[in-house]
């Protein structure tokens, strides 16, 4: 129970880092001798210090002996800092729990041995669900190298699409996907889209459709920093529009059948090194992402009414019977006044 108690503490720090952290994880760590808690930190800014550097520096020469409570995985590699491994080592740590392996390549059981290798004793998978869940956007980037995909989804009753609600808060992303296309309704507008991210640093804006509404939509956007912008342009007009220094522009290519690649997409995502991607749009898009399998999440907000009027929120998706059918997994619901909002995962 005391291991727990502290690791669970590492993840409430970690979280402090969501939005600033990105490509790398959100990390707490903790440092305890007996019940005296000597230390506690997190991960800041991606290229800053880590979260163990931070907490062995805080305590010092206080750190010999005592044990160290780490979200994540230390990293034993040379990065934008030195490896967390070595200082551990160096500082007298007697124990480390840490919650889960860093699934990194150049990590993943590696920082374990390094430590295991000096003496010290360490106990892994505390809470480690929980940790997983901190991260799946890190988690699913970097053994992947595409970003988390959320949609965000706002119907009624019926199924058709509704207004997205003011005041409904959604994690922070490194990206949002606006297809310019299907937003037409103010509320639905990518103007609003650094009201509907809390907690983010900044993150890029990707309009999404064809040059006309996207340009139209271009010169209503009042970004801070143009070069957070993406287009991404669906249209033959598109292809002699390069980038100007001002944002990048991305022609979205087409598969065999005809539906766009999505995949590729998510690919050009991932070389910009965007984590999570956050797609907020209508049928088309919602459909494809879903038809392609590549949608992680699904946030999915029901206003309680029943309206004719708009089109319905999901295209043919080729599911022929209910056995095939897509089924959120680990959902969790929360009501407010006349809505409720689903947040689960598709499992593919």
């Amino acid at each position: 129970m005391k291991d727990e108690k502290y690791i669970h503490m590492t993840h409430i720090l970690a979280e402090k880092g969501r939005g600033t952290t990105s490509p790398n994880p959100m990390v707490g760590a903790v440092v305890v001798r007996g019940n005296e808690i000597l230390a506690k930190s997190y991960h800041k800014i991606f290229g800053g210090s880590h979260a163990e550097v931070i907490a062995l520096h805080t305590c010092g020469d206080q750190a010999r002996g005592a044990t160290l409570y780490v979200s994540l995985e230390p990293c034993c590699h040379y990065g934008k800092t030195p490896p967390c491994t070595d200082l551990i080592v160096r500082s007298g740590i007697k124990r480390v729990v840490c919650s889960t392996l860093d699934p990194n390549p150049l990590v993943n059981g590696k920082g374990i041995r390094r430590l295991r290798k000096a003496g010290i004793e360490v106990d892994v998978g505390i809470l480690e669900e929980e940790a997983i869940k901190l991260n799946e956007a890190y988690f699913k980037y970097i053994t992947t190298r595409i970003p988390f995909v959320t949609l965000k989804v706002a119907g009624t009753l019926n199924g058709k699409v509704a207004a997205v609600h003011n005041g409904v808060k959604f994690p922070s992303t490194d990206a949002v996907l606006f297809d310019v296309d299907r937003h037409t309704h103010p509320r639905l507008a990518p103007l609003s889209c650094r009201e509907t991210i809390t907690g983010t640093s900044n993150p890029k804006i990707i309009l999404w459709g064809g040059w006309d509404n996207v340009s139209k939509c271009l010169r209503k956007l009042k970004a801070d920093d143009h070069r957070h912008i993406i287009l991404a342009l669906i249209d033959v007009k598109s292809a002699n529009i390069g980038s100007n220094g001002k944002y990048k522009v991305w022609k979205i290519s087409k598969r065999k059948n005809g539906e766009f690649d999505l995949l590729s997409f998510l690919k050009k995502c991932g070389k910009e090194e965007i984590t999570s991607l956050l797609v907020e749009g209508g049928n088309d898009i919602f459909t494809s992402f879903l038809k392609q399998k590549l949608v992680d999440k699904i946030r999915y907000e029901v206003s309680l009414e029943v309206s004719s009027q708009d089109k319905e929120l999901f295209g043919d998706l080729g599911i022929k019977k209910m056995s095939d059918a897509v089924v959120l997994k680990n959902c969790e619901w929360k009501q407010s006044g006349n809505k409720m909002m689903a947040v689960g995962y598709t499992g593919f």
